[in-house]
């Protein structure tokens, strides 16, 4: 089972920069993609229908904005849209499809770069992430894949200039504590599983002042995998020579 999670920064944006030649070439089963910016009008989705994919559209209510999608080539057995709280389903935050094996979840989390009222916003986001996801272990879901952009760093491997993002929404010692807390709580991270101690690999890069050609970057996209599937991880890594964003994505292959 080959996962995609990807930040597209605009799903019509990157079909415009071929995405859907990609998506033949590299051929996921499921690809999990965020900022989907839908606008007043639905999306055309069907370059990538064509290709043989099931579409499931999380859209935020604000036009141009946040938003998920998952694309799956397995109709799932169940689609969960949202995840049942107004303040965040109207952001379209997360999206589930449950297959035989395990369940994917894809998520978008907020930034909080935007001033302190929206990091004390993801702040309050993290917590209830974590308790949500608690919940679905709790209620019998098959096995997490949580797939997206976390908008955070986990340690100083994950960005390029630790020391001075101390304080950074993204690095903040709160959200560090937080993605502490949350893979004690049953979680791998699939790309330190294959690659413990890399240094230098992002997955965001700012459009300013050529931080992409510097790799001065962020580690910000995450494939996470409920420590029982741990054994069926059979690679993962990022991809970054794919550019249709300003993220690369995170690729996760599960054997069953």
């Amino acid at each position: 089972m080959n996962i995609i999670s990807y930040n597209l920064n605009g799903l019509r944006s990157a079909l415009s920069k071929g995405l859907a030649d990609w998506v033949a070439e590299a051929r996921p089963d499921v690809l999990c993609v965020q900022e989907i910016k839908a606008g007043r009008e639905a999306l055309d989705v069907t370059p990538l229908t064509d290709l043989g994919y099931h579409a499931y559209l999380h859209p935020a209510q604000k036009p141009g904005y946040s938003g998920v999608a998952i694309f799956s080539k397995e109709k799932p057995r169940a689609v969960t849209e949202g995840c049942g709280q107004d303040l965040y389903d109207t952001e379209g935050r997360v999206l589930r499809l449950d297959f035989e094996h395990c369940s994917v979840l894809n998520t978008y989390m907020p930034s909080g770069t935007s001033g302190t009222e929206r990091q004390a916003f993801k702040v309050e986001w993290l917590h209830f992430f974590r308790r949500y996801v608690r919940e679905l272990q709790a209620a019998g879901v098959p096995p997490l894949v949580i797939a997206g952009d976390f908008n955070c760093c986990q340690t100083e491997l994950d960005l390029h200039n630790p020391k001075a993002n101390q304080k950074s929404p993204g690095f903040t010692p709160e959200e560090r504590q937080w993605f502490r807390d949350f893979l004690a709580d049953g979680f791998t991270d699939s790309f330190r599983h294959h690659h413990a101690d890399a240094p230098h690999r992002y997955s965001w890069w700012t459009y300013r002042a050529g931080a992409r050609a510097r790799n001065v970057g962020w580690r910000l996209d995450h494939l996470l995998v409920d420590n029982c599937l741990t054994p069926h991880i059979r690679h993962a890594d990022l991809l970054h020579d794919i550019v249709h964003s300003d993220h690369c994505p995170a690729q996760l292959e599960l054997g069953f």
